[in-house]
């Protein structure tokens, strides 16, 4: 009982050491004065001037296509390389395979953008594409890492589950791909969903190796604020961050009332 306050201290420090500067951002989105030193008012011409602002809606575009793009391939891939590592558990070359799927994961960003930007001038000089960089490079380059967290996953959900379904419909005469499409892949769905918003998010957020593999006129949201940060804060930057802040509150408060509306639901059908 002695340790209570003390750890009660130590929660209180952490949330806000993590959400004061979160709470900052928010309140000078709506201050008046372009100085974050000086408060002059509250005013919405910031968000005014951020919907106006035709840079910033084109790179936010950019990334949403980048992210929408990678995320569906890197699931697609990541799903593959999944259900191998899960179902084929004997095969040549298997520890090489899980060991080349794990580096993404644990690989510094800036060694991982340098080695594709080598590869993307490699592939220029000798076959011709890819011309030049910009969507295309950094679209390859988020399927690249973000596969690895989507196969983890997967990989994750298969060896928890149980194979009693396909067993079975495998002695009842189904042939591998039936068993694969309307068994497998249906149990694998909550998997390959949250595989494609991780893969979404960490395209969406990348700066660093999107910032080696991208090239002019490529501007993705992340690098068009770094741009703009390395000038000095600007408050339209803090009405941009604002808005993701809540784009993000309300997906996470959405996502708990379904969970939760489900479990009522789930009791619901047991008690009765």
């Amino acid at each position: 009982m002695k340790k209570l306050p003390f750890l009660v201290c130590v929660l209180i420090f952490g949330y806000a050491f993590l959400y004061i500067p979160i709470f900052s951002v928010i309140a000078y989105s709506f201050n008046d004065s372009t100085l974050m030193s000086h408060w002059g008012g509250f005013s919405l011409r910031w968000y005014q001037e951020l919907f106006n602002d035709r840079q910033i809606r084109e790179a936010l575009l950019l990334s949403i296509q980048i992210a929408a793009v990678s995320a569906t391939f890197a699931t697609l891939l990541g799903t593959c390389a999944g259900l191998a590592l899960a179902r084929l558990r004997k095969f040549r070359g298997r520890r090489l395979f899980s060991m080349m799927i794990v580096a993404p994961l644990v690989m510094p960003e800036v060694i991982t953008g340098l080695s594709l930007l080598v590869l993307f001038i490699a592939l220029e000089k000798f076959a011709g594409w890819p011309a030049g960089r910009g969507a295309t490079t950094i679209t390859i380059a988020h399927i690249t890492f973000s596969m690895a967290f989507v196969a983890v996953i997967v990989q994750a959900r298969l060896a928890g589950q149980d194979q009693c379904l396909e067993e079975a419909a495998q002695d009842l005469g189904a042939r591998p791909l039936s068993v694969l499409l309307d068994i497998t892949l249906p149990l694998l769905t909550p998997a390959m969903l949250a595989g494609w918003l991780l893969a979404f998010t960490l395209s969406f957020d990348d700066l660093v190796i999107s910032s080696f593999v991208t090239g002019p006129g490529a501007n993705t949201l992340p690098i068009y604020i770094y741009s703009q940060v390395k000038l000095g804060v600007q408050p339209d930057i803090n009405a941009l961050a604002t808005m993701i802040i809540a784009i993000v509150a309300l997906g996470v408060t959405l996502s708990a009332w379904l969970i939760r509306v489900r479990e009522r639901r789930i009791e619901c059908q047991t008690r009765y």
